[in-house]
């Protein structure tokens, strides 16, 4: 052993290694500073890592060999094999490196596919340079109520960016519950696909406000541009309009002639009309962000908007967010009359009398066209006039994803989907309706997947949880799903006042009348909302539970108020097929054969598949089970038959007729069990309609 140490002595090997862990040292400090200011990727820093490691066992046996010689000293040729062996052996361990991260990757991913999956996805596309999250902006206000402001603050300049057709802007949804100064910039740049976010504050005392921001790079945590404005409150449009520039300059975005004029627009001169905007952006968002929020919400921002048009009768903004708080009225709350369209159509004209070309009122007219009429071939024209006007507005991009859908277009709708969900990438929403379009399609473990996705998005998760339990519900006919979510939403929260028709359908499909009567008669709500949006009331279910528990006499009472009631608004509004299938189904249940039928067979005809690819199918169904109700068998066979051979998952599955009472007078026929004995077969997303 002295005598081996003696050698190692007489060879140098331990300055050797001293000296090539000192010098691989100083080189790996440098690359690093040099690999920051230039912007390396974290894999040339590792190369040279392994190649110096692989470099220092190269060392020592060049120290040993030149050992035995006697010198010291490295010639040329030696130098140039010293380079050979770190660039092949670096070269060999990365590859083997590599190779165990992604053996360790696949087997994260065994673990968790979904969420797996989906990191590996978004770490594959590359970060556009030109691109963008604004972040919510801290309120400094000393009176904590002027946050609306704040929040305004950052809508309105988000609103500005997206009329940059340069840029890459994401939604407002996908940033709101994100910090104002988020700690790891890095991972919320790679969650939002942006390469820098604005974040900012605001304090407002009286007339005048003080706004700080900042434009930072989410790679790099450096400042790319700052600034802090003092104003007035009547100058506020000016500094929404300096950012706008700023921001475009610095991510060297092109601004077209009619962008500038956009990014320019002064709303309104009256600081209090745009004061009562804000506060009524508040209620706006929230119901927009919860559906199921719409009925209690909106009513108050209407209320703010009037008041706001009201103190400047030129404020066309106000005027194109009021037509849609209508028409989210009448879709969502719902409140299906011609008084709400002709208001939400009048407050949509008014704004484009003021300011022609303006994107949001031409969004309003979208959704009068879709949602009243299905006139979609307007509605898509309103929708591409706004799409020129702000290319970067997610819910553009979704409702003709949605149009699309309604056309049986599949591709398109997806696709459409897809782009949604890429500009509000931590958002729900466009998740959730690629769950419904797989189920739709028959294609149940798509549909799940989405749907997973989006609870694991969703801000208030119950919904989604019912959402992703109805796709299990539809495919396998699994109810312990739907149950433990349920159980899950906290009485009196929104998510459970907006899933309680749910709760009903649960106890009915459990055979369970007694809780379905409970449920509907502690429910204040006069109507309630089926798949498609078909519109039914509240007393109607309850009717159904009242005959289903034996109790006929408070079933025909309760059948025959609908029935008037319905038929009263029939007279107002004859062309409604919800008011048609009301109609039918509480003939049925009085008995009246003939004009059971009848009424079904008009809710079908007036919105037929080829009109509306996804609700139609529901008015069909309504039809069967109409018929189902009062013996005729042979129609309510072939409207099942019909629905099997179509796009229908979302509406009727062999799971589902399994499970559901209003099927029972039909059990005995083959024709009928047949049905259920039906293979599940996935709709081409190709299919023509």
């Amino acid at each position: 052993m002295a005598d081996f140490i003696q050698r190692l002595r007489r060879r140098k090997l331990v300055q050797w290694s001293l000296a090539y862990v000192a010098g691989a040292f100083a080189l790996i400090q440098v690359m690093d500073i040099v690999a920051q200011r230039f912007g390396w990727p974290e894999v040339a820093e590792r190369v040279a890592i392994v190649a110096l490691t692989v470099g220092f066992f190269a060392a020592l046996v060049l120290a040993w060999y030149h050992g035995e010689r006697g010198a010291q000293r490295v010639s040329g040729t030696e130098v140039v094999i010293l380079a050979l062996l770190l660039a092949i052996g670096g070269g060999f361990l990365w590859r083997v490196a590599a190779g165990s991260r992604d053996t360790d990757a696949a087997a994260v991913r065994e673990a968790s596919p979904a969420a797996n999956a989906r990191n590996s996805a978004s770490d594959a596309i590359a970060i556009p340079a030109k691109s963008i999250a604004v972040l919510p902006f801290e309120n400094f206000s000393d009176d904590k109520s002027n946050a609306y402001f704040a929040s305004g603050m950052r809508d309105e300049i988000l609103t500005r960016l997206a009329g940059i057709g340069d840029l890459k802007v994401i939604s407002r949804t996908s940033t709101e519950h994100y910090a104002s100064h988020p700690e790891d910039l890095k991972t919320v740049g790679r969650q939002l696909g942006v390469a820098a976010v604005l974040e900012g504050s605001v304090q407002r005392a009286g007339d005048r406000v003080h706004i700080t921001l900042q434009l930072i790079d989410t790679q790099t945590d450096g400042h790319l541009w700052a600034d802090s404005y003092d104003r007035e409150l009547k100058d506020i449009f000016a500094v929404e309009r300096d950012v706008a520039e700023q921001v475009a300059t610095v991510l060297k975005a092109k601004l077209l002639p009619e962008e500038i004029e956009q990014v320019g627009a002064v709303a309104t001169r009256n600081p209090e009309a745009h004061d009562l905007y804000l506060r009524g952006k508040v209620y706006f968002n929230r119901a927009t962000d919860q559906f199921a929020l719409t009925a209690t919400e909106m009513p108050q921002a209407i209320a703010l908007f009037e008041q706001a048009r009201t103190k400047d009768p030129g404020f066309a903004l106000a005027d194109a967010d009021l037509a849609t708080a209508h028409m989210n009225m009448y879709w969502f709350a719902p409140d299906r009359s011609a008084a709400r369209l002709a208001a939400a159509k009048s407050a949509a004209e008014q704004a484009l009398a003021i300011q022609p070309g303006l994107a949001e009122a031409h969004y309003a007219l979208a959704l009068y066209d879709y949602w009243g009429f299905r006139e979609y071939a307007k509605a898509i024209q309103h929708l591409d006039i706004a799409r020129k006007a702000q290319p970067n507005n997610a819910e553009f991009v979704l409702m003709n994803a949605s149009i699309a859908r309604r056309q049986a277009h599949w591709e398109q709708a997806i696709s459409g989907y897809r782009e949604a969900a890429s500009l509000n990438p931590r958002a729900s929403i466009p998740h959730f309706l690629l769950g419904e379009i797989y189920l739709q399609l028959r294609r149940f473990a798509e549909s799940e997947k989405a749907q997973t996705h989006s609870i694991e998005l969703a801000s208030d998760p119950g919904a989604a949880r019912v959402r992703h339990a109805e796709t299990l519900l539809y495919w396998k006919g699994d109810l312990a799903t739907l149950r433990a979510a349920l159980e899950s939403l906290t009485p009196g929260s929104d998510a459970y006042t907006g899933n309680v028709s749910w709760l009903f359908r649960l106890h009915w499909w459990s055979r369970d009348y007694a809780a379905a009567i409970r449920v509907a008669e502690s429910n204040t709500a006069d109507d309630w909302t089926e798949a498609g949006n078909l519109v039914l009331p509240r007393m109607l279910f309850l009717a159904q539970a009242r005959a289903a528990a034996g109790d006929a006499a408070k079933a025909r009472d309760l059948y025959t108020q609908v029935r008037e009631s319905t038929q009263a608004a029939l007279r107002a509004a004859p062309q409604s097929p919800d008011l048609h299938a009301t109609l039918g189904l509480a003939s049925a249940g009085l008995g009246l054969t003939d004009e059971a039928i009848a009424e079904g067979r008009k809710g079908a005809a007036l919105m037929p598949a080829n009109l509306d690819a996804f609700t139609g199918p529901v008015y069909l169904h309504k039809l069967a089970q109409i018929c189902a109700r009062v013996g005729a068998n042979d129609v309510a066979i072939e409207a099942l038959q019909q629905l099997f051979a179509m796009p229908a998952g979302h509406v009727v599955t062999p799971a589902i007729l399994n499970l559901d009472p209003v099927w029972d007078p039909l059990r005995k026929d083959p024709r009928f069990q047949k049905l259920i004995d039906t293979p599940q077969t996935p709709i081409a997303i190709g299919a023509k309609p």
